[in-house]
């Protein structure tokens, strides 16, 4: 009897959750009035203009301050409001604190990588990137948390993950470079690849582990050991199995490339982007142009290891700090020989050796490179998205896209610092950070 008496209320709550769940939820209609809006699409911005929010969406952009029935009005009149901002080249689950990296190497866990990457997305949307390439983190750990953040579950941008970088033997993604050739580790022979056979496995393996893009490590790089960032240590066909593999898979594919023959090379087989590029060359410049091919330039790494390198060599691994100092001033001076060439840049800062939340400094070095700040603007905007491949719902303010917006107090296009301090962010309609 007790039993049936309790029963009762638990029923009749169990049809309200299901009617509920069956019912289209509440519209939420939000209009914002912006003072200022550079929106992704022109060039020039415009002034006290109403962008129109349905739910997650934009419904339209019109003239003047107006206002809709029921609709919530959100006042940045005093503001210049732009799109969700866009880093097209991070390593979201890891961050340098200091520490002695071959120490951490060998005693952090996957687990707490985990746990750190939910305040490292965090600090990334506070600081208005509303989505991120991740380009080289533990795949089934990005993936996981590309995931958590679709599903709500913790806050953090939208995400389009590579997972783990694949390379040769040896080479600048090899995870046993510089340690003791007795130890090993689950997981790390699954992406060196020494064959074009491999290669189009462990692209189709990782395609199936739900990445949503490939990436390579055609050349050496600075932060490894025993590597030379200007020799291309990828095959030619190795390179070429990677990319007609994932293209075949509807996967775009980024190339961690700094010497030219690598660049060059990468280039000719079609990769869609270029990450650091530092020894381009007039022919890297056609063959980009040719291929349409970015270049994601990540100045803000350079500057930092840099810095790192001529003040705490001891804080990078061995042989980093002369690398450094040998490659960064060129990788920093042919940024705005690409850029003069013609060459298409989207944003990236190579985020993790800078901490999360930091992003918005690399605009700074892109005009300081020589690039105009509506171009630095629109390359963390409008190229990344089409980099990326998802014009159609993030890096521009317009009907039909995500309705992830930006705001910062001053005016960026005068003082491109600006852009290091927003004061709004919205994604996907919700308001994170400034309200």
């Amino acid at each position: 009897m007790k039993h049936h008496i309790r029963s009762r209320p638990i029923a009749a709550l169990a049809a309200i959750l299901l009617a509920a769940a069956a019912s289209p939820a509440v519209a939420q209609d939000v209009v914002i009035h912006a003072g200022r809006l550079i929106d992704g699409v022109t060039k020039a911005p415009r002034t006290n203009v109403s962008i129109i929010l349905h739910n997650d969406r934009i419904i339209a952009v019109e003239p003047g301050f107006v206002t809709r029935p029921d609709a919530r009005v959100i006042d940045l009149t005093r503001a210049t409001v732009l799109p969700g901002l866009i880093d097209a080249h991070v390593h979201i689950t890891d961050q340098f604190d200091g520490g002695d990296p071959i120490r951490e190497k060998v005693t952090r866990t996957t687990f707490d990588s985990a746990f750190l990457s939910t305040r490292y997305a965090k600090a990334t949307l506070d600081a208005g990137f509303t989505t991120v390439r991740d380009v080289g983190s533990d795949t089934d750990l990005v993936v996981a948390l590309k995931r958590a953040i679709n599903a709500g579950t913790i806050p953090g941008p939208r995400m389009f993950v590579a997972g783990a970088p694949l390379g040769p033997t040896g080479g600048h993604g090899d995870p046993a470079n510089g340690l003791d050739s007795g130890l090993s580790h689950a997981g790390w022979d699954d992406v060196v690849i020494d064959s074009a056979e491999k290669a189009r496995h462990v692209v189709r393996d990782m395609h199936r582990r739900g990445v949503d893009l490939i990436k390579i490590m055609p050349s050496g790089g600075v932060l490894s050991i025993g590597d030379d960032p200007n020799l291309q240590l990828m095959a030619d066909d190795e390179i070429k199995a990677v990319i007609d593999t994932a293209h075949a898979l509807g996967m775009k594919v980024a190339a961690h490339a700094h010497g030219t023959l690598a660049i060059n090379r990468a280039l000719a087989f079609g990769v869609d982007s270029i990450e650091h590029g530092s020894f381009a060359d007039a022919e890297s410049y056609s063959l980009f142009k040719a291929h349409g091919a970015y270049l994601v330039p990540t100045l803000l790494i350079g500057e930092r290891v840099l810095e790192l390198a001529r003040a705490h060599p001891e804080q990078l691994p061995p042989g980093a700090a002369a690398k450094a100092i040998a490659v960064v001033p060129i990788m920093q001076a042919n940024f705005g020989k690409a850029y003069r060439a013609g060459v298409k840049i989207a944003f990236g800062t190579d985020e993790s050796l800078v901490p999360h939340g930091q992003n918005a400094r690399e605009f700074a070095l892109m005009v300081k490179g020589g690039m105009t700040p509506i171009d630095a603007i629109f390359a963390a905007t409008a190229n990344a998205a089409d980099l990326i491949g998802d014009s159609a719902d993030i890096g521009s303010i317009q009907a039909g896209r995500y309705a992830d917006l930006v705001a910062v107090a001053g005016d960026p296009l005068s003082d491109i610092t600006q852009m290091q301090h927003v004061t709004f962010v919205m994604k996907g309609g919700i308001v994170v950070h400034g309200e």
